[in-house]
């Protein structure tokens, strides 16, 4: 190979390797320090799209599983208020069968009324009762999103306790122990029970779509994980290759520069 000045070939050739060596070493640090394999969209334009995708819908399953627990929760105090009434049907029937003691006298039974009367008005109480401004008990049913797409719905069915509760919830209060039929109040009794039974249905089938909500959250993190995180064991292997390959490129690029001190020393003799 001839010796020459104008043109150093194997200072040129280091240098690229140099450069090259540098820029890996800069991303294996920029992954370490950020955690992050996809630290720029270059790195990976593909992933870096499905992980925006799986990421999204994570959080949308997270933002789901927060309003099937307000769901929850409304049916919880929904529960709640139906137990009350059933809890006040079965003293309103108990005054009713003390009522028809014939060893009463009118008085006695003025005071059994006196009850009844505030009993209605508690009744009609409860059926006003509301969760964050929402009616408890509507003629309309509401439907809760359970999946991160909004695709599947679960149905808290209308409840009208009013209705249900027949000629007992009365906010006047007007009514007396004698002037109604057992027979009503086995209704409304079977009436609220049946609410009950298909409020603790709704919790269960919402239960059950919360733990999948979960589970999903869970699948769709660790599969962007496996797209974005960077493997630390892998990167801190590639940080040692890459420094290594720096400093030797470094060192050959000196070594290459003073190659053309050989031209000038035949220049000199």
């Amino acid at each position: 190979m001839a010796v020459v000045i104008n043109t150093n070939y194997a200072a040129t050739v280091a240098s690229n390797n140099l450069a090259s060596s540098n820029s890996s070493l800069q991303k294996s640090l920029n992954r370490l320090s950020s955690g992050s394999k996809i630290v720029s969209p270059a790195d990976d334009a593909g992933g870096l799209a499905v992980s925006m995708k799986l990421s999204a819908a994570a959080k949308r399953s997270g933002a789901a599983a927060i309003n099937i627990g307000n769901a929850v929760s409304f049916l919880q105090t929904q529960d709640g208020v139906l137990s009350t009434s059933g809890d006040v049907l079965e003293r309103i029937g108990e005054l009713w069968t003390l009522y028809q003691d014939p060893t009463k006298n009118s008085l006695d039974l003025a005071n059994y009324d006196q009850e009844y009367k505030q009993l209605q008005k508690q009744l009609a109480s409860l059926t006003e009762e509301t969760f964050n401004s929402k009616a408890l008990f509507s003629a309309t049913p509401i439907n809760v999103p359970v999946s991160e797409d909004g695709s599947q719905l679960v149905e808290i069915s209308a409840k009208n306790l009013s209705s249900g509760l027949g000629v007992f919830a009365d906010s006047n209060g007007s009514g007396t122990l004698g002037g109604f039929d057992i027979d009503d109040l086995k209704t409304a009794v079977q009436q609220v029970a049946t609410y009950r039974a298909n409020n603790g249905a709704e919790q269960s089938r919402l239960g059950f779509a919360s733990d999948v909500l979960v589970t999903n959250k869970a699948n769709l993190e660790a599969a962007n994980s496996r797209i974005v995180d960077v493997d630390v064991a892998y990167e801190s292997t590639e940080l040692a290759r890459w420094n290594t390959l720096v400093q030797a490129g470094t060192a050959m690029l000196s070594q290459a520069n003073q190659s053309a001190q050989i031209a000038l020393s035949l220049i000199r003799g």
